[in-house]
This record gives C-alpha cells, sequence and structure tokens, in this order.
C-alpha cells in the first residue's frame, strides 16, 4: 500500500501510529522520553545550572504507566514495518533494559545491542558515580524466525577502514553548528543526537528509497539525515515547536547524488561463478600456470576447471588446501597469475566476469 513519506506529523504518536498502514515502513527509529527521574536540579562546581531534561514530555507517574507507554507505541511500529523490517531504539540506563524487556514480550528478536560511546560527555559534576559516557541502541528484527533483513556488512567494513564494524560506536555529542537552536540562540532540544549516529544506523540497515519512521522525530535528526542520504521519512512529533525546527532544518538538506549512494555490496549476494567460467571466457587457457601467493607452489590449468600439480590435483580450493596442507583454502585469494606487474590473485579474473555478466 501507498504511503505519504517525507512528512511529519503533529500529535501524539500512539494516535498517530495507529493511522498508518499495516506493513508500509523498512525501518524504525525510536528516541522514546528517557523518564529520567530526576531527583532536583544540577549544578556545575560553580554553581551554575545545568541544563538537563525536565520537559513534560520526559515525565511518567510510575514505571508502570511508562511500560504501559512502551508497550502501546513499539507494538503499533511492529504492525506497521514490512516482515523484512527492523527496529532501532536508543535509551540510556534509566530506560533501556525496561524497553529491552517489552521489546522481547512483543515478539521482536534482539540482533545486536550498540554502545554509542560518547567521546566528549558531560561530567558527573557531584563525583558520586561514574561519569555517564554513553547510550544503549538495540536493533532487533520484526520476528525471531525473520531470515531477511537489510545489513549492510561490506558497506560498514569498508567505511571502517576494511575491518568489521563493531558493535561500540565512539561518536562526539551533537554540538556546535550542527545543534539546533531556538529564536532565543539556546539549544532548542535537550537530547538532540548527532547525524552521525543516524547516518550509521541508515546506512547499515537500509537502502536507498526506503521508508523510516521516527515516532519521536524531536528536531529532525532522522529526516535530515534520511533526507541526505536518499532515503523517505516519516516524522511524528507531539511538540509543535520540534516539528517547525525540524522541517526548516531538513528543508536545508541538500541529498547526495543518487550515483554516490550505492554502497559496498555484499560478495555473499552476487551471482556465483565456478573457476570454469573463467576459462570460458577466455581469461586463462588451459596449461596456463598458476602460482601460490609467494610463488613457491605452482599448477596448471586443465580442461574441465581443475589444476595438477605434479601427482596431485584438484578443484582450485581442493589443491591449494592439500599443498597447504590444511583443511580449507580459498583458491580464488590463494593462486594468482603472472602480470607485468606481478603476481595477481585470480580473484581478479572472477571480478571481470561477473562485470561482463552485469
Amino acid at each position: 500500500m501507498a504511503i505519504e513519506t517525507d512528512r511529519i506529523i503533529i500529535g501524539d504518536c500512539i494516535e498517530a501510529l495507529k493511522r498508518l498502514p499495516d506493513a508500509s515502513v523498512d525501518l524504525v527509529f525510536a528516541d522514546p522520553p528517557y523518564n529520567l527521574q530526576l531527583g532536583g536540579d544540577l549544578h556545575r562546581p560553580d554553581n551554575s545550572k545545568v541544563d538537563a531534561v525536565d520537559d513534560d514530555w520526559d515525565r511518567f507517574d510510575s514505571f508502570a504507566a511508562y511500560d504501559a507507554f512502551t508497550k502501546a507505541w513499539m507494538a503499533e511500529c511492529r504492525r506497521v514495518l514490512k516482515d523484512d523490517g527492523a527496529l532501532w531504539v536508543i535509551g540510556s540506563y534509566h530506560n533501556i533494559f525496561r524497553v529491552g524487556s517489552v521489546l522481547q514480550d512483543l515478539g521482536f528478536w534482539v540482533l545486536n545491542d550498540v554502545v554509542w560511546r560518547k567521546s566528549n560527555p558531560m561530567p558527573n559534576f557531584k563525583g558520586t558515580r561514574f561519569t555517564n559516557a554513553h547510550e544503549t541502541l538495540i536493533w532487533a528484527a520484526k520476528s525471531r524466525g525473520q531470515r531477511r533483513y537489510t545489513f549492510n556488512y561490506d558497506a560498514l567494513k569498508v567505511a571502517n577502514d576494511d575491518l568489521q564494524m563493531r558493535s561500540d560506536w565512539a561518536l562526539p555529542l551533537c554540538t556546535g553548528e550542527e545543534r539546533v537552536k531556538d529564536a532565543m540562540g539556546n539549544k532548542a532540544h535537550p537530547t538532540q543526537k548527532p547525524e552521525a549516529l543516524l547516518h550509521r544506523v541508515i546506512l547499515a540497515s537500509t537502502k536507498p528509497g526506503e521508508v523510516i519512521l521516527d515516532p519521536f522525530f524531536g528536531t529532525g535528526t532522522t529526516g535530515a539525515a534520511a533526507k541526505r542520504l536518499g532515503r523517505r521519512f516519516i516524522g511524528i512529533e507531539r511538540e509543535v515547536e520540534y516539528a517547525r525546527l525540524a522541517e526548516k532544518r531538513i528543508a536545508g538538506v541538500v541529498p547526495i547524488d543518487p550515483e554516490l549512494l550505492m554502497v559496498t555490496g555484499s560478495k555473499k549476494s552476487e551471482p556465483r561463478i565456478p573457476f570454469g567460467m573463467v576459462i570460458e571466457a577466455g581469461l586463462l587457457n588451459i596449461g596456463d600456470e598458476l602460482y601460490c601467493p609467494k610463488g613457491s607452489r605452482r599448477a596448471r590449468v586443465r580442461a574441465d576447471g581443475s589444476l595438477i600439480a605434479g601427482s596431485l590435483s584438484g578443484s582450485i580450493h581442493k589443491l591449494g588446501a592439500m599443498l597447504e596442507e590444511a583443511p580449507a583454502c580459498n583458491g580464488w585469494t590463494y593462486w594468482h597469475v603472472k602480470t607485468d606487474r606481478g603476481l595477481s590473485p585470480i580473484d581478479v579474473l572472477r571480478a571481470q566476469v561477473r562485470a561482463g555478466m552485469a
């Protein structure tokens, strides 16, 4: 069912969610009230007051009231998620454990918890506890049996200098020019998230053109990041002033060129290329010699795509394992061909065949 996107719905999040159709969004990112349970004003050592979260939207009469609220909005989010969709929710130690319990009770399946480690956290001015330097995100599939969900593993690996992206993310708090200001020049929202955090979440778990729902839109960080990355968004926000500031902020975002939105794909999703196709494509000939990475071992190509080295023969993987006396071997990266620039892995030839198929 078609759904109107790139808009902010002003009103109560639960009532607004009820008006959205079933299975209509690809991802939910939720930054719900933290229910901070503050026991009074917080002051710095110079006796100046800390601008903490003391807004009405963060106050609940009891844990039971907060749990009921969490169950209501999260159940609606699950209903509007597509069957291959997922949910991200962020919180502090005040609420994330209660949120996680409700999440599991509703049938979501936790994929990861991610620690956002703040590189510039606010100090603990009283010196009575550890400096609260992180928040926790939960990434969950819609259901336990869900086999399909978007995870751009290879893109994140490339973004992390070819290392697997870990579940602890060191990112600074939202400060400086990124911080949305009100008419008086003060920060408009006490818990505005950095756009870098949403950039990573969106890059990790959506594709261009997909729909991201944020039921606690605030000043529009999710919408700004979504627009910049070529995704669509639906925001729900009950505070009119926040919604107004979000609209202005998002209007100023310049989308990235669609050609630049393509990310590194997973080899698992690419068509399988048997070694024989490299020979059939004329990139190797029968009788050509292949070499191990150091060049000390060699084998010759046979007509059926197998290799022979002395009395041993087998596939590119099997022969490599036998020669190295190893339980397994990736023949695509083990075997090399000689070029003018030295040895080059035959995986390069496989890539050429894939490119020709595309």
